[in-house]
């Protein structure tokens, strides 16, 4: 079954042996493509709303993977067991990312690895998850119709990151991808457009948005 590249490097970062939760499944092709990877993957495609859940259940079925791919309709971390691992989190915004996570702190304590890629605040998740006892172990980039996406995976453990770090990410300055300059040097145009249109009473806003230029401009050169 065809996943979007999203998708696909998404699945390609959950480790061999896990049991996931893939929130927000929407038709399931990411569970589908994780058990098809044969690396012992089961999955839970997990979804608020019945539509979705619904195809999903039928591609599930059309792949003959009923008996490793589960289905759960309930609200974010709501469908979570004990038995699961790995939550996975893609498609949203990063605001309501970490408000799903503040609603099951304690499955925070209970699983070794998240997978998310939020679709903005993605320095707000990553700071959340990191000051809740994880470190980053992998990030990557996708480009998907013109859209640059970032892909973070998370693992239990505790590392100290610095704020240049924490804004960019530590993997992300690690590898210095194509993809970064590309995504930062839209990021520094969009600030620019902002800092233009804020109010000159608007203080602290300009101040963190004359911030980040003068920290992304550093990185680009």
């Amino acid at each position: 079954m065809k996943i979007n590249n999203r998708l696909k490097k998404i699945g390609d970062l959950v480790d061999a042996n896990s049991f996931c939760l893939d929130v927000g499944c929407d038709h399931g092709l990411l569970d589908i493509y994780l058990v098809e990877q044969n690396k012992n993957i089961r999955a839970v495609a997990s979804d608020i709303k019945e539509g979705p859940l619904n195809i999903a259940k039928e591609n599930i079925k059309k792949e003959k993977m009923e008996n490793l791919i589960e289905t759960r309709l309930g609200a974010g971390l709501d469908t979570y067991t004990d038995d699961i691992d790995t939550i996975i989190i893609s498609g949203m915004g990063g605001k309501n990312m970490i408000g799903i996570f503040k609603d099951h702190l304690e499955v925070l304590k209970k699983v070794n690895t998240i997978i998310v890629s939020p679709n903005n605040y993605q320095v707000d998740v990553r700071k959340f998850l990191i000051q809740h006892g994880f470190y980053v172990d992998d990030e990557v980039y996708v480009k998907e119709k013109n859209i640059i996406y970032q892909i973070m995976k998370l693992k239990v453990g505790k590392r100290t990151y610095h704020k240049k770090q924490l804004f960019f990410g530590p993997i992300f300055l690690q590898k210095k991808e194509p993809l970064f300059f590309e995504y930062y040097k839209r990021e520094l145009l969009s600030r620019n457009i902002l800092l233009s249109m804020l109010p000159k009473n608007y203080y602290y806003k300009r101040f963190i948005t004359k911030l980040e230029i003068s920290r992304i401009s550093k990185e680009l050169k």
